[in-house]
């Protein structure tokens, strides 16, 4: 089942930067293991939206809970929800950075 996760990040722009590299390295090895579906950024770096592969919601919760923003406090705000695609444009969702 997918799930997205909608997360507002703490007002924290230098401890954002300073978690950054950990946070992708983790976040690389759920999509190698086909956890994590997309991820990225606001444009603001308000927060970030994600969507996860799992059989329920509770490990969603989990691989968040060990993502290294969400050790560093980064993570203020977490909203995930069970989602269904009816639409899909895969090309135009190819990672841009």
């Amino acid at each position: 089942m997918k799930f997205t996760s909608y997360i507002k990040y703490a007002a924290a722009p230098a401890l954002i930067t300073a978690s950054r590299a950990q946070h992708r390295a983790y976040l690389a090895t759920l999509f190698e293991e086909r956890k994590l579906l997309l991820a990225g950024p606001f444009t603001d770096d308000s927060g970030a939206m994600f969507m996860f592969e799992a059989e329920h919601e509770q490990q969603v919760r989990d691989w968040i809970e060990a993502d290294p923003f969400f050790v560093a406090g980064i993570f203020v705000d977490i909203d995930t929800r069970p989602w269904k695609s009816v639409f899909a444009n895969v090309d135009a969702l190819r990672a841009s950075a």
